[in-house]
């Protein structure tokens, strides 16, 4: 990533220097198909950018990431492109009051998912190509100023193959061979888009009248590679989408601005969605080849919805730089969720957000990297790196939090001053905390200061003293924080307190909201309540915080966690004990024992999954070595149980089949796999189709049971682009010195790997059960990741540093070589050692987990 850092200096002062009237970007894709050769695949682009500048005469420059540069005029004056290009920035010098530059350039199609990703499909051969730019990639398609407070208006034509369709921001139609887009709204470079290729294409529309009688009419489409369309149930994507501008039409008073919205269902695709208005793209994996349960469903419509949400918040208003991405990326995760539980089928929705949105928060908020919701961005390479669990899942817990605290409709009524004095604007923190003051009247820079300018987690633990009689005689909430981050938050909670009744059911018999300040909080409401079994300090979720419990609780949950009703209450028990897993603080076989005893009684599908997938990860990383095995052992014997006793056909059935695979490894438990896979084994009800059939190989493989031979044979059966990604995934996970040595290079020496396989190699590279199958290559990551980062893209370089970290090398030894490189490489890109100081610190935790484990000191 040579040269292509941009700081949050140089973009400010080329704002104030700067003002871009428009751009005309004339892209030609054809050279997308047909046979080159060896010779490097690139596309012309042609980029005209009319601006202004505030100090005639000044130097500036334009962002550009290309092979070549055919040429350069600025003004109508000719530039050589040798003198004036270095690779990523275009030297403008001697500007006038109103300029002109016109850019010709070669640029290049992506592997990595990185500006205009080329796509072959396996399965027929057609080319599919799609844009992704955020933070700073749409320089690699278009000369710009790559910056999100220099919005334009843009206008895109392009040149496709004949049998193509094409699709950019705004609506197009095909002239003279040339697709011709409207002009858009002034919009930030990031969120500019173009997609092309033979997609299958649905559609259909949205209308509504608005508050002054005028009828408003939206154009929607969806589409996906001719391959998926077998399974694309665009009836239900259009269903929420219609369901969320319901909403949100309902609620924000603001009209959408953006004229048709199409959504795009992509290869190869690096993140769960982007917002680009009017051409949303998203990973095609949400649509399912396979059955899936209601959970799949469920995230599929939160993330339709928060791109949705991100219109407003982010398209419409967007943060002047990185520091303020919570303005968009918080509000967005906070308003999918919200949206889906009012306005879709999905009314658990609050239940998936406390359980595995907030784990995400959790966990990222006690890294070393922590940082407050609104950051301190230097430059791109922090940016990349804030798209984390703080700016999105810990910023919408606040917010959820903010909204007790000023209330619903005040929140609402400054959202809504906040577009309509800021649209097609850029923004700043205080310009949020404006309006909500107005509308609530509560001091937000006070809260702001608590909540969004300090980093860290507090932790909340009830105290309960009874008296004479068993009756509460005192309740307080502690409030405690880490050393690291020792800030103590205003927390607007409720305390509910639970007893087993005459069938047994654990439920509430008394609740009450106060506002938890300082280290001690006395709720006086709760004095003289019967004494509880369980008390529950966040209830209903209100907060941002830990939850810990008194022994007494702690003993209930141990006995009797299955038998609390109500399914928030059950969700918010369950994250509780795996932060205290987590923390070394409860033995990770006894976090298991409760999954193995109570998970099979849990009604929410999605709860069900993150059990699932905590439960593994107690036994890799926090169970003691000496037990990983027993705790394997009975994980693989309690799925089998319950995959046996599930109801036939049920979501249930299938996610213990799924958790089957993931912990399956004794001979027995393979055979079982293999059974199901030639039909010679029956579990009722279960439908063993492709997808389900790539889940049970990968075990097999692991443990070399399916070898090459098998795995191509299934890859026969599925040759497709998904199929291709199980098989390489699968190939990688093989027990075997050279398999390992050949993936390692595959990823690490070699560039020919797109971004998808990359990502399924190194999943297969590293599985638990063959720690020193990988134990050679601790000492060869560190020889080779500053390289790695230095020469490959952001995208790939992340996916080598975090995935191939020697985690499974768990022992201090490994420990000390992080030190060591740490302590070697202090001028090391501050990226870099970010996403090292990281992993760090998860190794850390876990030798502190396998320690309290073991019985040690917790």
């Amino acid at each position: 990533m040579p040269g292509e850092n941009l700081s949050r200096d140089e973009a400010q002062e080329r704002a104030a220097l700067l003002s871009v009237d428009g751009y005309e970007v004339s892209l030609d894709l054809r050279s997308a198909v047909g046979d080159r050769g060896d010779e490097p695949r690139t596309f012309r682009s042609v980029t005209t950018i009319r601006f202004r500048c505030a100090d005639p005469g000044a130097t500036s420059f334009a962002d550009l990431i290309a092979p070549s540069v055919t040429s350069v005029s600025l003004n109508g004056k000719d530039l050589d492109p040798r003198a004036v290009f270095d690779g990523s920035r275009i030297v403008l010098e001697d500007l006038a009051a109103e300029n002109e530059l016109v850019v010709d350039a070669q640029c290049a199609y992506s592997r990595t998912g990185e500006g205009m990703h080329r796509f072959v499909d396996p399965e027929d051969g057609e080319v599919y190509l799609y844009t992704q730019y955020e933070p700073a990639d749409s320089r690699r398609v278009f000369a710009n100023f790559e910056q999100p407070d220099l919005k334009a208006p843009f206008r895109f034509e392009v040149r496709a193959p004949e049998d193509w369709v094409v699709w950019s921001n705004g609506a197009g139609e095909r002239t003279d061979g040339v697709w011709r887009f409207a002009e858009t709204k002034p919009i930030s470079t990031y969120i500019t888009a173009v997609v092309a290729g033979p997609y299958h294409y649905v559609t259909d529309s949205y209308e509504r009248v608005l508050g002054d009688g005028t009828r408003l009419e939206i154009p929607l489409g969806a589409m996906c590679r001719k391959g998926l369309a077998p399974y694309f149930d665009s009836d239900d994507v259009f269903e929420i989408t219609k369901q969320g501008l319901d909403f949100f039409h309902d609620h924000f008073d603001y009209p959408y601005p953006f004229g048709k919205y199409d959504q795009a269902f992509v290869p190869e695709y690096n993140l769960g969605a982007m917002e680009n208005p009017g051409l949303v793209t998203f990973r095609e994996e949400f649509i399912f080849r396979g059955k899936v349960t209601r959970a799949s469903y469920e995230r599929r419509a939160n993330v339709i919805l928060h791109e949705m949400a991100h219109m407003w918040f982010g398209d419409l208003v967007t943060m002047v730089w990185w520091d303020d991405l919570w303005l968009k990326e918080s509000f967005a995760d906070f308003m999918g969720s919200f949206s889906m539980v009012e306005a879709t089928r999905f009314t658990n929705g609050w239940v998936t957000f406390a359980n595995n949105r907030k784990s995400w928060a959790y966990r990222a908020d006690q890294l070393p990297s922590t940082h407050p919701v609104t950051a301190d961005i230097r430059d791109l390479e922090d940016a990349k790196l804030n798209f984390d669990g703080i700016t999105y899942a810990k910023g919408a817990s606040v917010l959820k939090q903010l909204v007790a605290y000023v209330g619903r409709e005040a929140f609402l009524e400054g959202a809504r001053r906040y577009f309509k004095r800021n649209a097609y604007g850029n923004t700043r923190l205080g310009d949020l905390l404006s309006v909500l003051e107005e509308t609530s009247g509560r001091d937000m820079p006070a809260w702001s200061r608590a909540w969004l300018e300090t980093a860290g987690v507090n932790s909340l633990t009830p105290q309960v003293l009874l008296d004479a009689e068993g009756r509460v005689d005192e309740l307080a909430v502690v409030q405690e924080a880490a050393e690291s981050h020792p800030e103590l938050r205003p927390h607007r909670v409720a305390i509910g307190l639970y007893r087993r009744g005459g069938d047994g059911a654990l439920e509430r018999y008394a609740r009450a909201e106060a506002d938890v300040v300082g280290a001690r909080t006395v709720v006086a409401e709760l004095a003289g309540a019967e004494a509880p079994e369980l008390v529950l300090v966040n209830d209903d979720d209100l907060t941002y915080c830990k939850i810990r419990f008194d022994a007494g609780s702690l003993d209930t949950l141990r006995a009797a966690l299955g038998d609390i009703t109500d399914p928030l209450a059950r969700a918010l028990c369950w994250s509780a004990l795996w932060n205290l897993t987590r923390d070394a603080l409860l033995p990770a076989r006894d976090f298991v024992d409760l999954v193995l005893r109570f998970a099979g009684r849990e009604s929410d599908i999605g709860v069900l999954q993150m059990l699932h997938a905590w439960a593994n990860s107690a036994l890799t990383f926090y169970a003691a070595p000496e037990w990983r095995e027993t705790g394997g052992r009975l994980l693989a014997e309690g799925a089998l149980r319950e995959l046996r006793a599930a109801e036939p056909g049920s979501q249930h059935q299938l996610t213990w089949a799924r958790f089957f695979a993931a912990v399956a490894s004794s001979e027995a438990d393979l055979g079982v796999l293999q059974g199901l896979l030639a039909g010679t084994e029956k579990v009722d009800g279960l439908e063993v189709d492709q997808e389900l059939r790539w889940a049970f190989l990968e075990p097999l493989a692991t443990y070399g049971v399916a070898g090459e031979g098998i795995l191509a044979a299934e890859l026969a059966r599925d040759d497709t682009a998904s199929g291709k990604r199980h098989q390489v995934r699968c190939l990688a996970s093989r027990p075997s010195a050279a398999v390992k040595a050949q993936a390692w290079a595959s990823v690490v020496e070699s560039e020919v790997l797109s971004n998808a396989l990359v990502e399924a190699t190194i999943a297969g590279f590293a599985r638990p059960s063959q720690r020193e199958l990988a134990a050679p290559y601790a000492e060869r990551y560190f020889e080779v990741i500053e390289r790695v980062w230095a020469e490959r893209s952001i995208q790939i370089g992340m996916d080598v540093v975090r995935g191939l970290f020697p985690s499974l090398q768990d022992s201090p030894a490994t420990l000390e070589a992080t030190d060591a490189w740490l302590a070697a490489h202090e001028g090391a890109a501050p990226a870099l050692r970010r996403l090292v100081v990281e992993a760090r610190d998860d190794l850390a935790r876990a030798l502190r987990a396998q320690a309290c484990d073991a019985g040690g000191e917790g």
